[in-house]
């Protein structure tokens, strides 16, 4: 990284900020000779669901493998269709066509980039057999009308919780509403661990049960398998590791928050708009994404003030050819979809940022703007 760049993410940061933590639970995991499952992850399982307020956890080897397991548990497969959106990331939709489904895709509401919710009619066939709300950027989706849309079609309801770890709505934590929740840990995650992780989450004693069977070969207690299964299990050492984190992760966020609220203020009267917040809701701002029809001059800017910035995402899943095919999209197309990708960009979002950092991004992006004196668009 070059000196004095300021990045959109800082996972070493992360770490450095919780070291003495982490380190004590790799040394314990290390003397315990146990590194895959046991009594480490059945620990963060307890500890996650609690903290969520969930019943049941059960803890995989990723974010895509958490969907995908979630999936295959609720008997979604061949023939049945999962309706989300496209702009998400691309494990969201890698996800449906790994667990053998087809993805249907829709479209966002603009104001907060989430699914909207009166798509959901249109897009249910007789194969429609659950929906996935992404929870993007850290914004809740507006889950009442998601739960309520899906209980007219008898559909199930997942949610992917991969940005949006300690994220709540109307009082509820994220991924205890729907019938799953699923997180990652991937280590840029507002609970990241130093490697890869996930987690699925639910209050269904039966569909956790299969959940743990399915993560390794379908094996029942006795190692016996009633029905296959694959190979994702989290492993000793980075559950051990997102423990020691856990319990920071208010902090951190509540830390995130603060850092929002400086962009906000700082950035208020340039053409750009600064993320909405849903009302009852608390963001996880896993990212801090502003929207700007001079996007790609902003970013070129932005690098030569070594600040960085990130697009996510560029280019939505149904511009993306070996899913575009394999999917379904409105024959109108997903237009908000569209719109927004080509104006997104995030901006750096992490605890460990200085209120000096937050500032040194914003007069980077007010430099763009006073320098082209551009308009409001």
């Amino acid at each position: 990284m070059t000196k004095g760049m300021i990045p959109v993410a800082a996972p070493l940061a992360q770490y450095r900020a919780h070291a003495d933590a982490v380190q004590a639970a790799i040394l314990r995991v290390l003397e315990s000779g146990q590194y895959i499952l046991g009594d480490e992850v059945a620990a963060l399982e307890r500890a996650f669901a609690a903290y969520c307020g969930g019943d049941h956890a059960v803890g995989v080897g990723s974010g895509t493998d958490a969907l995908v397991l979630a999936l295959k548990a609720l008997g979604i497969g061949a023939g049945d269709e999962v309706i989300t959106v496209s702009h998400t990331a691309v494990a969201t939709v890698a996800a449906i066509l790994a667990a053998g489904a087809t993805p249907v895709l829709v479209d966002v509401d603009e104001t907060y980039m989430t699914l909207d919710p009166g798509t959901i009619d249109g897009a249910v066939t007789s194969r429609t057999k659950a929906v996935i709300a992404v929870h993007l950027y850290g914004q809740a989706a507006d889950l009442d009308a998601i739960m309520a849309a899906a209980r007219r079609h008898g559909l199930r309801v997942i949610e992917d919780c991969a940005q949006a770890a300690g994220g709540g709505y109307r009082g509820r934590r994220l991924g205890s509403i729907g019938d799953v929740g699923c997180f990652s840990f991937y280590p840029t995650k507002n609970l990241g661990a130093i490697g890869d992780g996930g987690l699925v989450l639910t209050s269904d004693a039966g569909l956790a049960e299969r959940v743990r069977r399915l993560r390794q070969y379908g094996w029942d207690d006795k190692r016996e398998a009633s029905e296959p299964g694959i190979s994702s299990r989290l492993d000793s050492l980075q559950a051990a590791i997102l423990q020691s984190k856990l319990p920071y992760l208010d902090a951190d966020n509540a830390r995130r928050r603060a850092v929002a609220r400086r962009y906000d203020l700082g950035l208020a009267g340039l053409p750009l708009t600064i993320p909405k917040v849903r009302a009852a809701t608390d963001h996880a701002y896993h990212l801090y994404v502003v929207t700007c029809a001079a996007r790609d001059g902003l970013s070129a800017h932005l690098a030569a003030h070594m600040v960085g910035c990130a697009i996510h995402y560029r280019l939505p899943v149904h511009r993306q050819h070996a899913y575009a095919e394999r999917a379904i999209a409105p024959p109108s197309g997903l237009p908000v979809t569209d719109y927004v990708c080509r104006r997104i960009l995030s901006l750096p979002m992490y605890p460990e940022l200085s209120d000096a950092e937050v500032d040194r991004v914003i007069a980077a992006v007010r430099s763009y703007f006073e320098a082209t004196n551009r308009p409001m668009p």
